[in-house]
């Protein structure tokens, strides 16, 4: 099975879907058509070679993830309530929304991930290196599981997490060579070892080493120092899922991504066929990517994107 650089991830009542020079978004909306927003976009590793460094690279594309996945969503949240179809140009009020919405939810997950496991750690008495770090990393575990339960809970997100799942699938599918039908797709695993969710696992886990070797925070410079940390965390952790995405064969590296696969059955939901058409629908946008294309008849690559 080659290894392609397509991700993508759930939205509402659709799927968005990126290859290395396009991205597309494909809607159910309420009259039943499908509504879509396609546009241009190569990540800037591409064409910086300095950002395209092992490491830096994967602090860079979570960013730019970040920034699509809001784009997509803002555009499923029009489509998926409307009939008929809208436009596609976003304000720069709605543009400076987007960026403010990203940075208040960095900031929140940087208090929840980060600083609160350290503060409870240290009222709770811990102080030497070693039962610091994994005391703190037992909280910030925590906090993740707590996270993804109360998302698998959450009855509205119920049809979202079946569309996760159709993306996987779709993606298996492409990566297989198999017909993109909807009953071809729905055959695939909704698994799959480049998802988000596996990601941030890895970063939570990474976290734990780097943290207890950087030691307790003493005031607010050293809270400041392990937030700075966390986009060298993402890069690891983003190095090692394109480790997994080309050697998933190997038992070894299987073994290794299995707990990250097995917390995707808290993101992800069988999705019914029609679920798997809009992700085709999505794919079939950007599959004819000459990059991609080119990338097909020899076999895979070394790149990598994220299958949220």
């Amino acid at each position: 099975m080659p290894f392609l650089p397509v991700g993508g991830q759930a939205v509402l009542e659709g799927v968005m879907m990126r290859s290395p020079t396009r991205m597309a978004v494909a809607v159910r909306r309420p009259d039943g058509t499908l509504g879509f927003m396609e546009k241009p976009f190569e990540s800037v590793t591409r064409r910086v070679k300095l950002l395209g460094l092992p490491v830096v690279r994967g602090a860079v594309s979570m960013f730019e993830t970040l920034m699509l996945g809001m784009t997509a969503l803002n555009f499923s949240a029009d489509e998926a309530t409307r009939a008929e179809g809208g436009t596609e140009t976003q304000s720069l009020g709605g543009q400076i929304a987007q960026i403010a919405t990203i940075l208040v939810s960095l900031a929140l997950g940087v208090t929840l991930f980060v600083i609160l496991p350290a503060k409870v750690t240290g009222w709770l008495g811990f102080h030497d290196r070693i039962g610091f770090g994994l005391v703190d990393g037992f909280f910030r575990l925590l906090a993740f599981v707590l996270y993804l339960l109360l998302i698998s809970q959450w009855s509205e997100m119920a049809r979202v997490l079946g569309f996760h799942g159709a993306e996987h699938k779709a993606i298996h599918a492409l990566e297989a060579g198999a017909p993109l039908t909807p009953e071809s797709v729905q055959s695939f695993s909704r698994f799959h070892p480049r998802c988000g969710t596996s990601f941030l696992f890895l970063v939570v886990v990474i976290s734990i080493v780097v943290f207890t070797f950087v030691g307790k925070p003493q005031n607010v410079l050293h809270h400041l120092g392990r937030v700075a940390c966390m986009p060298v965390i993402a890069g690891i952790a983003f190095e090692f899922i394109r480790l997994s995405g080309r050697t998933i064969g190997n038992p070894v590296v299987r073994a290794l991504v299995w707990p990250g696969m097995q917390f995707q059955r808290l993101t992800t939901r069988e999705p019914d066929l029609e679920m798997c058409a809009v992700a085709i629908a999505s794919l079939d946008k950007v599959k004819s990517d000459p990059v991609l294309l080119d990338l097909q008849r020899k076999g895979g690559t070394t790149e990598v994107s994220f299958v949220q």
